[in-house]
């Protein structure tokens, strides 16, 4: 496909738009029954998602990276590009909300007829009202059901639906879009009204160029590709642009929009979306949030992005140690599409060598997982995730702590350490109100203290809580939607550090200890923990020649224990009657033995053992 001309497009002719939504609400379905309407995609038969490009997001059913697209549309006698910027539902994937958010200037609230506002539903609208740009709310009313067809359901309700959106966002409901993104209900009253009420970008083609880096990813024919929005100016092949961020200067080798793949376009200029192609080698070159200028004109950057923050790490090694190599190939390669995960080599005694990754939540680490054993045939051991905690010396030095074996001991947490701090969220959940009484019980029963409390109508409920995150990462979500029948929706966000009282909890087999198996928890939950833990370790381990000790403990106090038998010899079976001296100076010296090897023998813990514990622990 030769290049595509855009010159003709000046800023009151583009319109930068985006989707946002809780998980599952029709985001995807909806974006492409917009680009059918435009002809940017035909009708496909198979109805898969267009802008879901990994297997993951297929079969999970979920948005994991933000994907844009750009369409043209006629609209009284006039042509419009419209450029549609798809991004994740999930409450882990914020940052590609935020990034792909302040590439426009208008966005669609989804929410779906029959669950209505969702926790991320209310985490969204608030980070598009931030921003300040229009808000345009939509209800998909249709779902499909797969015994009869397309219908709807009976606990479809666009009108309690709207007034939940009047209540909760302040917006009339009579603005209320009812649309069904499954069978194409009214889908072609979106794309006017975008024209109509979502602003043009306020760029000037005559200024020098400037854009704003707000997404990129790694091609491995021409390097990073970088995806921005064209704040003024124009830019075209040969150009030479400079980041802000790093000082450096490239040339500009292709330009060209989501068609919905990549398509050459002669320029870009003032107001449209697009990708550059830079010679870039590395995704660190790319700083989301970064301005790139003409090189002889630079001007003032943009406020940038906050770097995304990892907020659950956890460890990652081979199950087979020979697979190291290619382990650390496959990983190196997806995080070149993942820029959000941070990467540190780690060494342990009991899994040898692996990696400490930061992830942005617990379903951005299962993702990542599962990309590594489906697009890289990896077979890997992850660790219990944990969070970033903050330890304050004595001498004011700080230190933060990512991976429990660098937690002070109990001798140095008494004597050195003034303060521990654990990082907190600030979390809003809803769901039935029927629900409230095990919902709080919940919350309570995880260090949580409540903040709100608000009916969105008759039937639902709004909590908000104060967390901490290490209760969160667990199993609470599990435990949330058991509690609620699957009903709850929850969302949250970073709400800083409160100090704690927390320790290291050791699991130690016949006085060794077991470095990958060490947890932070707080004081009133390890003795819990520590029973829990050595019950299943002594269901899966292996028994020896000689009596296995498996302790949990705190500093030098064991808080739990179970012992392992030894495997026995009948070493009297050859004794027909005769004196009982006999018999015992055979079981003594057996005794002796089994002594001996305690003393010298080490608890070899299979890999295996440890991926059935960490996999029962998830």
């Amino acid at each position: 496909m030769g290049s595509i001309e855009l010159e003709a497009f000046d800023v009151s002719r583009i319109r930068n738009f985006s989707i946002i939504a809780h998980v599952d609400h029709g985001k995807s379905t909806l974006a492409d029954r917009l680009l059918e309407l435009a002809q940017t995609i035909t009708k496909r038969k198979d109805n898969k998602q267009v802008l879901d490009k990994l297997k993951v997001e297929r079969e999970r059913g979920i948005t994991v990276k933000a994907q844009s697209a750009s369409m043209f549309y006629d609209y009284k006698g006039k042509r419009y590009l419209l450029n549609l910027i798809d991004t994740p539902g999930h409450m882990d994937f914020n940052f590609e909300v935020s990034r792909s958010l302040a590439a426009c200037q208008g966005t669609l609230l989804l929410v779906d007829a029959a669950q209505g506002i969702q926790a991320q539903t209310v985490a969204n609208f608030y980070l598009a009202y931030g921003l300040d740009i229009t808000i345009i709310p939509v209800i998909n009313k249709v779902r499909l059901n797969r015994f009869v067809g397309k219908i709807d359901l009976p606990a479809a309700d666009p009108k309690r639906v709207a007034s939940q959106i009047e209540v909760a966002f302040e917006m009339p409901a009579d603005d209320c879009l009812e649309i069904s993104a499954k069978s194409n209900l009214n889908v072609d009253q979106i794309l006017p009204k975008i024209i109509e009420t979502v602003p043009s970008p306020s760029g000037d083609i005559n200024k020098p160029f400037k854009a704003l880096l707000f997404d990129s990813w790694h091609d491995t024919y021409v390097g990073v590709i970088c995806l921005m929005a064209v704040i003024d100016g124009t830019v075209k092949k040969g150009d030479r642009i400079v980041s802000a961020h790093s000082e450096r200067r490239y040339e500009v080798t292709e330009t060209g929009i989501m068609y919905p793949e990549q398509t050459p376009t002669s320029s870009l200029q003032a107001g449209q979306v697009g990708y550059f192609v830079l010679n870039m080698k590395t995704l660190s070159e790319s700083h989301v949030g970064d301005t790139f200028f003409d090189h002889k004109h630079i001007g003032t950057p943009m406020p940038g992005f906050v770097p995304a923050k990892p907020m659950v790490w956890a460890g990652i090694f081979p199950i087979d140690t020979a697979d190291f190599e290619k382990l650390d190939h496959s990983i190196a390669k997806l995080t070149l599409s993942d820029s959000s995960v941070m990467i540190q080599k780690e060494t342990s005694t009991a899994l040898g060598q692996g990696w400490r990754l930061g992830f942005l939540g617990t379903l951005h680490m299962d993702v990542f997982r599962q990309r590594l054993e489906q697009e890289y045939d990896a077979n890997i051991i992850i660790t219990a995730p944990t969070v970033p905690y903050k330890i304050e010396y004595q001498d004011g030095a700080q230190k933060l702590i990512r991976n429990p074996t660098e937690f002070p001991e109990m001798d140095e947490l008494n004597a050195k350490v003034k303060s521990v701090q654990e990082p907190m969220v600030r979390s809003t959940i809803i769901f039935p109100k029927e629900y409230l009484g095990d919902i709080m019980v919940l919350c309570g029963s995880r260090r949580g203290v409540q903040l709100e409390h608000t009916y969105l109508d008759e039937s639902r409920v709004l909590l908000k809580y104060r967390l901490p995150l290490a209760e969160v990462v667990t199993d609470f979500h599990d435990e949330l939607k058991g509690r609620s029948s699957g009903f709850a929706s929850f969302d949250y966000e970073e709400d800083g550090y409160d100090d704690a009282d927390l320790v290291k909890m050791n699991i130690v087999l016949n006085s060794k200890p077991v470095d990958a198996l060490s947890i932070i928890l707080h004081r009133s939950q390890a003795e819990l923990v520590a029973r829990d833990w050595v019950k299943r370790l002594k269901s899966l381990l292996s028994r020896q020649l000689f009596e296995i000790v498996i302790q949990a403990s705190v500093g030098n106090k064991v808080i739990a224990r179970e012992g392992l038998s030894a495997l026995r010899k009948n070493v009297t079976a050859k004794c027909y009657g005769g004196d009982i001296s006999r018999k015992m100076k055979l079981l003594n010296k057996q005794k002796e033995g089994k002594k001996r090897m305690k003393a010298i023998g080490g608890v070899e813990v299979s890999q295996e053992a440890f991926y059935d514990f960490m996999s029962k622990k998830k």
